[in-house]
């Protein structure tokens, strides 16, 4: 008797055993499928041409913080970087002639019709001569007055495109707004976070937010670096403000998490 019930209790415990074992493959295999799930997500990031073109604009800002102008390896960084990130944008000047030449979507105001478009030219253009400055720093291109001369007329070229962009975002978030008390109206307010257009809504005024924030940081960081205002916008406050706003563009082009099914 003492050793069938000894034999039922080894029993037991090599069963609990086994469900231990069981429940610790399946840990091991759920925290496996969550790791290649991120690796996935990280590849798919670094994929982008232009992911890479914003973790090298960090860089290269965050060097030019804190060489603060000075020469030194920081600034050798700054520039290095710099010229290293202008062949990421060749022939990228392309994108906005097609954003140029597109159709707005209809309803859009005429005054923000004409600031996307100006928006479009602007930074065309500064592609466009950017890629005669990376010309003349590279040495192809001997005439280094006109290299200089093209490279402050394509900074001025991005600052206009950048304060474009500031007036239409802070537009567009205006008729987001508009559009959003219209309907809060005709919601309760319980059902608001379970409407779907809401929602939507809600979520373009965050990401309309976000980008106009951006915009307004970059009018600073083109005074900076035109230095226009060279007491105020120093080069320490150019790379961080410059650092800024690449951490901003980094974040705004991270994948969307996909939705989970539900059953």
């Amino acid at each position: 008797m003492t050793s069938l019930r000894g034999g039922c209790d080894l029993v037991m415990k090599g069963g609990q055993a086994l469900k231990f074992m069981h429940r610790q493959d399946r840990y091991k295999m759920s925290t496996l499928d969550v790791t290649r799930a991120e690796l996935a997500l990280i590849v798919l990031y670094l994929n982008k041409a232009e992911a890479r073109d914003k973790i090298c604009r960090a860089i290269q800002y965050g060097s030019k913080f804190l060489s603060d102008g000075q020469a030194g390896t920081a600034q050798n960084v700054d520039k290095s970087t710099s010229l290293a990130r202008k062949v990421f944008r060749l022939f990228k000047f392309v994108n906005d002639l097609h954003g140029l030449i597109s159709p707005v979507p209809q309803g859009t105001p005429l005054p923000l019709v004409l600031l996307g478009k100006s928006k479009n030219a602007l930074l065309s253009t500064f592609l466009f001569l950017d890629q005669i400055v990376w010309l003349g720093r590279s040495g192809i291109y001997k005439d280094k007055e006109r290299v200089d001369l093209m490279g402050r007329i394509s900074l001025f070229c991005w600052m206009g495109s950048s304060i474009c962009t500031t007036l239409v975002e802070a537009g567009e978030i205006g008729r987001l707004s508009a559009s959003m008390k219209k309907l809060e109206k005709e919601l309760k307010d319980d059902e608001k976070n379970h409407n779907e257009q809401y929602r939507a809504k809600l979520k373009k005024s965050n990401e309309r937010s976000l980008a106009l924030v951006k915009s307004a940081i970059d009018i600073v960081v083109a005074v900076g670096l035109l230095q226009l205002a060279p007491k105020k916008v120093t080069p320490r406050v150019t790379g961080a403000f410059g650092f800024v706003t690449s951490l901003i563009s980094c974040y705004q082009l991270l994948p969307s998490p996909q939705k989970s099914k539900t059953t």
